[in-house]
């Protein structure tokens, strides 16, 4: 009854409060909202394209206001706070989601202008500029949360979650970019080890997120991530070392390879990413190591 009696308590608290949209956090929440549909549209309306780049672009336009908004409604009715109790850190997922956000507008605003922008593109130049400042709202919605409002993340926001997400995001980008690689059966095993450990990476971040969820396991969710990370790191090993020699092997940087588009310098990205994602994914294999061990972070 003491459980059921606070959940009611809570629910009678929430009550719908616009005047959550006139604080600073819903203002902010408005423009990221208004300006990533803004630049959606711009994208749009430019033109369609093959490119998956192009299409990482458009769904990063769409995906972060439809979270923002999310968000916000569920703000305005004070649902947050049933959440809270019932299932998730709520102040961890949205300053979680902020950074998320950050990463995936300002990465779209850098490779949409690398690729669109020119001197005689002014199109280009207009809708880079909107996704640069797309990814500055979300950039200073992180700055209020973490060093004007001192929220403490648990898992998202702190340094295990934080390093997930900078893993899926890297992953992402891997896959954004991996092309030139149908005709060789070595570069394809690599795909496949690029592949395997991505879709278990948001299972662990949700399970963390949801704190009845993860009371539930059958298991040591500390020990499965551990296991986990071991794979991990030996499939980035294992693609370190093949990609870089199936795919470079007699195949130099062509002469005329402009730095707005490449072939080959989407290939070399490929590779650098996946060096970044094998340094993530060893230090927190060494982070998760020292946890289990009883070592303390500071």
């Amino acid at each position: 009854m003491g459980f059921i009696g606070d959940v009611k308590d809570k629910i009678s608290k929430a009550e719908f409060t616009p005047s959550t949209l006139l604080s600073g956090r819903g203002g902010l929440h408005m423009a990221q909202i208004i300006l990533s549909v803004v630049t959606f549209l711009l994208g749009a309306f430019r033109g369609g394209s093959s490119h998956t780049y192009w299409i990482y672009a458009m769904f990063t336009w769409a995906f972060c206001p439809i979270m923002t908004l999310i968000i916000t409604i569920i703000e305005m009715f004070k649902l947050d706070i049933v959440l809270d109790l019932l299932c998730m850190d709520w102040s961890d997922f949205t300053t979680g989601m902020a950074m998320s956000s950050a990463l995936m507008t300002v990465s779209v605003a850098i490779t949409y202008a690398n690729f669109y922008a020119c001197l005689k593109c002014l199109y280009g130049w207009i809708v880079s500029i909107s996704a640069f400042l797309c990814g500055f709202l979300y950039i200073l919605e992180v700055v209020k949360d973490k060093f004007m409002d001192k929220k403490k993340g648990k898992y998202l926001a702190a340094l295990p979650g934080f390093w997930k997400v900078l893993e899926a995001f890297v992953s992402c980008m891997i896959f954004v970019s991996l092309t030139g690689y149908r005709d060789k059966p070595a570069l394809i095993v690599c795909v496949i080890a690029y592949i395997i450990p991505f879709p278990i990476l948001p299972l662990i971040i949700a399970t963390n997120i949801l704190k009845k969820l993860k009371n539930c396991l059958p298991f040591n969710l500390d020990r499965f991530v551990f296991i986990f990370l071991v794979i991990s790191v030996v499939l980035y090993i294992f693609t370190a070392i093949m990609w870089p020699i199936f795919m470079f092997r007699n195949n130099p940087r062509p002469s005329d390879c402009p730095p707005s588009y490449c072939i080959w310098a989407i290939q070399f990205m490929v590779a650098f990413l996946t060096y970044v994602n094998l340094i993530l994914f060893t230090i927190d294999l060494i982070f998760t190591l020292l946890g289990i061990c009883g070592f303390k972070r500071t």
